[in-house]
C-alpha cells in the first residue's frame, strides 16, 4: 500500500469519529447554557427582583440655622467652623449697653407701678377711715335733733335751733355721700386684686419681661449640639434679627434621601429595610436603615422653573422620586457621614404589602428645650422687684 492511499485511510478515520465529538461539543454548550439561564432566572427570581437600587441618592441631615433675635453689634465670636458645641452653648455675643438701660428703665417702671398701687391702697383705707367719721358726724348730729325735737313741741325750744340741727344733719349726710364716693373711687384701682396682681403692675410687669428677655437675647446660644458650618458672623459686625450668622449641623440623626425613577416605586412601601453604601469609606462600610416616607412629587415640580409639558415642544424623561431612609444612629456613632454625601441604596421589596403614604403625624422632626427657662428665669426676676417694694401691703385688697 502507498503512503499516499495510507494518509487517505487515515483521514476517512477522523472523519468517521468526528460528528460523535462535535455533538458531545455542542451537547456541553448547550447545558452550560442552560445552567448559566437557570442560574439567572434564579438569582433575578430570589435575589433581584426582591430589591431595588439606585446610586442617586445623598445623604441629609438638620442644618440648624443660627441668627440674631435682636439687634446689636458683635462683641465676641466664640465658636469657628468644623467646632462642635453643645445645646445651649454660647456662640455670639452682642454688646449689651443699650438692652442694659432699657432693663434699668423697665425694674423702675416696674417698682414705682408698685409703690403707686401700695399708695393706692393707702389711699383707699383712709376713704374708708372718712367714710367711718362721717357716719359718725351723721348719727351725732341726727342725735341732737332727735334730742330737740320734743323742747320744740313742748315750746321750750326755739324753732331756729332745730333748723340749725336739721341743716347740720343734712350736711352730715352730703359729707357721708361725698366720702363714700371718695371711697368707692379709691377702691375701683384696686378692687378684685391684690397688690402684685394689679393691673397697672402686670403691664409693668409685661415690660420688665420683655425687656429682661431682650437683654438675655444678646447672647446668641446654640439650640441643638452639632458641629460649626458656614460661619459668616465676624467681630463687629451689626446685625439685625433673623440675619443669617452661621449654621449648626447636627450629624447624629441623618438620613438618606435616595432618588428613584418612577418605575422602581412600584413595590417600594415604609418600613422595608435597606442597605447603604457611602464612597467616604470606599463602598466597604455598610449602614442599615428603612423606608419612613416617599416623596409627594417629582424633584421637577419642586423646581424653580418646573417643566411646562403642555407646550408641545415636550420629550418624555424618566423622572424620579425620592425616598427618605432613617439611618442606625448607633452606626452613625461607629462611622460618622457628612450632609450632602453621595451613597448607594438598596431597598429589600419582598414585603410589600405596606403602606406607600404615611398613616398620621409622626414625632417632631427636630426640638429644642434651650430656650425653655427664660420665660421662667424673666418672671423669677420680675417677682424679686415686686417682692422688694411690696412692703407690709403685697397681700392687701
Amino acid at each position: 500500500m502507498s503512503a499516499t492511499e495510507s494518509a487517505q485511510q487515515n483521514d476517512s478515520g477522523l472523519a468517521a469519529k468526528d460528528p460523535p465529538k462535535r455533538r458531545r461539543a455542542l451537547l456541553i454548550v448547550t447545558v452550560v447554557f442552560v445552567l448559566a439561564a437557570l442560574a439567572w432566572f434564579l438569582l433575578w427570581e430570589f435575589v433581584f427582583s426582591t430589591r431595588e437600587n439606585t446610586d442617586n441618592a445623598y445623604v441629609g441631615g438638620n442644618q440648624v440655622g443660627i441668627s440674631a433675635q435682636v439687634p446689636g453689634t458683635v462683641v465676641a465670636v466664640l465658636t469657628d467652623d468644623t467646632q462642635h458645641v453643645d445645646a445651649g452653648q454660647v456662640l455670639v455675643k452682642l454688646d449689651a449697653t443699650d438692652a442694659d438701660v432699657r432693663l434699668r428703665q423697665a425694674r423702675s417702671a416696674l417698682a414705682l407701678a408698685v409703690r403707686q398701687v401700695r399708695g393706692q391702697t393707702d389711699s383707699a383705707s383712709g376713704a374708708d377711715a372718712a367714710v367711718a367719721a362721717r357716719k359718725i358726724d351723721l348719727s351725732k348730729a341726727e342725735a341732737d335733733l332727735k334730742r330737740h325735737l320734743p323742747l320744740v313741741a313742748a315750746q321750750a325750744e326755739s324753732p331756729e335751733i332745730v333748723q340749725h340741727l336739721r341743716d347740720a344733719v343734712a350736711a352730715a349726710q352730703a359729707a357721708l355721700d361725698a366720702a363714700q364716693a371718695q371711697a368707692q373711687s379709691a377702691h375701683a384701682a384696686i378692687a378684685g386684686t391684690d397688690t402684685a396682681n394689679n393691673p397697672a403692675v402686670q403691664q409693668a410687669r409685661a415690660n420688665f419681661r420683655a425687656a429682661w428677655v431682650a437683654a438675655q437675647r444678646n447672647t446668641i446660644v446654640a439650640p441643638v449640639s452639632g458641629y460649626v458650618a458656614q460661619r459668616s458672623v465676624q467681630l463687629g459686625n451689626s446685625v439685625t434679627p433673623g440675619q443669617p450668622l452661621m449654621s449648626v449641623i447636627p450629624l447624629h440623626n441623618l438620613w438618606v434621601d435616595a432618588n428613584f425613577k418612577e418605575n422602581q416605586l412600584g413595590h417600594i412601601r415604609i418600613g422595608q429595610p435597606a442597605t447603604i453604601t457611602t464612597d467616604l469609606y470606599g463602598g466597604k462600610v455598610e449602614y442599615h436603615g428603612k423606608v419612613i416616607g416617599l416623596g409627594a412629587g417629582t424633584g421637577s415640580v419642586f423646581s424653580l422653573l418646573p417643566a411646562q409639558n403642555a407646550t408641545g415642544n415636550w420629550i418624555k424623561v424618566v423622572q424620579r422620586v425620592p425616598v427618605r431612609i432613617a439611618l442606625d444612629d448607633k452606626e452613625l456613632d461607629q462611622h460618622p457621614l457628612r450632609v450632602g454625601l453621595s451613597a448607594d441604596v438598596t431597598v429589600d421589596i419582598s414585603q410589600d404589602q405596606g403602606k406607600v403614604l404615611a398613616a398620621g403625624p409622626a414625632q417632631p422632626a427636630a426640638e429644642t428645650s434651650v430656650y425653655d427657662n427664660i420665660a421662667s428665669q424673666a418672671d423669677a426676676e420680675a417677682d424679686k422687684v415686686i417682692a422688694a417694694n411690696l412692703g407690709a401691703s403685697g397681700t392687701s385688697r
